[in-house]
Formats: C-alpha cells, structure tokens, sequence
C-alpha cells in the first residue's frame, strides 16, 4: 500500500515543486499576468494568452515549455547536443512537445510578426495622422528609448546585438521586438518578448507615471481643438479616400529604398491597410487579415511567448537585467516623445499638448486611449484622442524602421 501511495505521489507534480520551489515564483508571476489581463483589462487579447502560456510551461512533466537554443542553435534532446535547424518538425514535435513545435514553427521562423503586421494594418486608420503631418514628427522622437538603452546596454556588458534587442522594447511593439531579436539575438528571445508584452499591456500605468513626472498641469491642459481654432491650418487636405490607398503603396516603397531591412514588417503593415482602404473590392482579404488570421496568429504568439518563460530562461541575472533595461526603454521613448514637444513649443505660436508626445509608442490605440483620458481628467472638454492617433500610428511605422536600421547595420 505505501508503495502505491509513493507512485502516486510520484506521478504527480508535488515532488517536483518541492524540489524545485521556483515554480512558485513563476506561477506567481503568472497570476499576477492573468489578474491584469481579466480583472484590470490591460490587454487581455495579449496578457491572458501570455500568462496561460507561462502557467503551461511550469507545470513539471506537462513538457509544454520552450526550450531555448543556445547562440548555435543547439538544443538539449534526450541528453544530446542536436541542432535544431536540422531536426525535422516532427522529430521536434516527438522529442521536445507541441509547444516547441509550435514556437520553433510560426516565431523563430520569423513568420507571425509579419503576419501580426498585416492585421495590425489592416485594423489601422491612417486618416488621423495625414490630417496632423506635422504631429507625425513625435512618433519618431518616441524612439529615443531604442538607441539610449542599446547604449547604455553595451557600456553595461552586453554585445551590440543583444543591446539592439533589449532596446527594441522601447518601440512598445511586441511583433517588432520578436522580429528584431529573432535577427540579432535569438537566445534572448523569450525573456525580451516578455518584457516587450508586458510593458505593453502595462501602458495604462507607465505613461501617467512618466506624465505626472514630465509635464505641469498647465501643458495638461493644452486644448489641441482650440489651439486649432486661434492658428488654423493652412494646409487643406482634399479627396481623402485618394490619398489613404496611395500612402501605404508610398510607404513601401520608400522604406524598401531606403532600410529594405524594414521591408517584412513595414510592407505587410502597408498591405494590411492597403486592402482595408480599396474597399468592397478587396474586402474578404481585409476580413480575413483583421480577423481570422490576425486572431489565430494572436492566439499562438500569446501561448508561446508566454511557454518561453520557464524557471530557467526567466529567473537569471540576464533577464533581470533585461526586465530593468526594457522598463528604461519604455519610460525614455514616452519622455523622449513629451520633452521634443516641450522644446517644439517654445518656438511656436501654435501650442501641442504634450500628452501627444508620450503616445509616440507602437501600442496603438491603447496609448492613445490612455493619453486622452489624462487629458479629460484635467480638462473635460480636452478631447485629444484623434491628436495622439497622428503620433502614435507614427510610432508603429518608426519603430519598425529603427528596428530595420538595427538588423541593418548590426546583423
């Protein structure tokens, strides 16, 4: 009879908890995710995935997490060094698990963050960044961030590649992050997808954070509407419609001449949206990329960031570091975004509310979202959103560009 009750205390994962109480922490942490992603409702198309993910990957024996592959592409099977590039899909499924089936198929190939990029554009609307050109400028400043912490990064010990990847945070875009570091790190893949993630989702509470230390509340109250009226814009736009179907087809084809690097996630950016603004004739691709596909793609990306962060690959100094260094990134991009219209202000007539700056970011529209209810909060008729849309859409194509200047000239 012991010997029963042994094996079935055996079979089960108790042992191994007690063995190795780490999983605690990590079930912790993945609590905390899900709490945030159901109960407080930052992101939960991105942060329920992700946190059921991360519970999948710790629980001992369920062989549901990613094992990453060193430098070399060189995994562990079966007590053997075998390179993962050579193994085929099937072997990997057998000997490692769906999971690291699933990741080594759709995200070290590189193939969902296009593919995220194309339903991204397909569910964006341009029109409020070509009715504000000029506030475009900022999603560019936002990308501060990147270069100070890649900086900062290599003075700390880490190469130029990795310090490219862990700064790529500061773009607040997961499918760039995932794309840049699948270039130029991938051995940091998990950990720099997490933190990427996680600041996303995090944005309700990293931009007032940054505002309430950057700004007075009497930039706050900058009313955009009125500012318009007292300085109209000289600059009329006309036939609209003409316009939104020719700037994804330019876009293209600028960055393909310039950063062709870029050309993955910027082109399928530009094609999502392209589709979305011919209209009826192209409707079903429309509905197809902001739908199914972009659905689907969401749900693997989510479960297989989340199966990244395991004892091993999350409780180091390394990801630590990158934890901290990713956090840097972030509240330097929203800075960096708010000082420039600080500075752009002071040689205007024609003030900007600098709420517009702190949504230089790539988290489209929740940036937005966020900076116009700050904006409410100090003035209920400060409407800003379609204000912030211009810099923050801005954001998404700039840090997709950064990310093609860093594969450029790093990978």
């Amino acid at each position: 009879m012991r010997e029963i009750v042994e094996n079935l205390y055996d079979m089960t994962a108790f042992s191994n908890i007690i063995a190795e109480p780490q999983f605690l922490v990590m079930y912790l942490i993945a609590f905390i995710l899900l709490y945030l992603g159901i109960k407080k409702q930052y992101e939960p198309l991105l942060l329920v995935p992700i946190a059921f993910g991360v519970l999948l990957a710790n629980f001992p024996g369920g062989e549901m997490g990613v094992t990453q592959a060193d430098e070399n592409g060189r995994v562990m099977v079966n007590g053997a060094l075998e390179s993962i590039w050579e193994m085929p899909l099937h072997d990997i499924a057998h000997e490692m698990g769906i999971m690291n089936f699933l990741y080594y198929l759709l995200i070290k190939t590189g193939f969902l963050p296009p593919v995220i990029f194309m339903g991204v554009g397909a569910l964006t609307d341009f029109g409020p960044m070509l009715r504000n050109l000029r506030l475009s400028v900022f999603g560019a400043a936002a990308q501060l961030g990147i270069f100070t912490v890649l900086l900062v990064a290599t003075l700390m010990g880490f190469t130029p590649k990795e310090a490219a990847s862990l700064g790529i945070i500061g773009g607040a875009d997961g499918p760039t992050a995932i794309f840049t570091t699948i270039k130029l790190a991938p051995h940091l893949l998990g950990p720099i997808a997490i933190a990427a993630y996680s600041y996303m989702a995090l944005v309700p509470v990293i931009i007032p954070l940054v505002v309430r230390m950057c700004c007075t509340k009497r930039e706050l109250r900058i009313n955009m509407k009125e500012q318009e009226k007292a300085h109209p814009s000289k600059t009329e736009l006309k036939n609209m419609r003409v316009l939104k179907i020719i700037f994804p087809i330019a876009v293209t084809t600028v960055v393909a001449l310039l950063v062709p690097s870029a050309v993955p996630l910027v082109g399928m950016l530009m094609f999502g949206n392209l589709v979305k603004e011919i209209g009826v004739n192209t409707f079903r691709l429309y509905d197809a990329a902001a739908n199914s596909i972009m659905n689907a793609a969401t749900v693997f990306l989510g479960l297989c960031v989340g199966a990244t962060m395991t004892t091993e690959a999350f409780l180091n100094w390394t990801t630590i570091g990158i934890v901290i260094g990713g956090f840097l990134a972030f509240a330097i991009s929203i800075a960096g975004g708010i000082l420039f219209v600080k500075f752009f202000n002071l040689f205007t007539r024609k003030k900007i509310n600098p709420l517009i700056g702190a949504t230089g970011l790539s988290a489209v529209p929740m940036a937005s979202r966020v900076a116009n209810d700050i904006a409410l909060k100090y003035d209920p008729r400060n409407h800003v959103l379609q204000y912030c849309m211009a810099s923050n859409i801005s954001g998404v194509i700039g840090s997709a560009v950064a990310a093609g200047v860093l594969i450029s000239f790093l990978g």
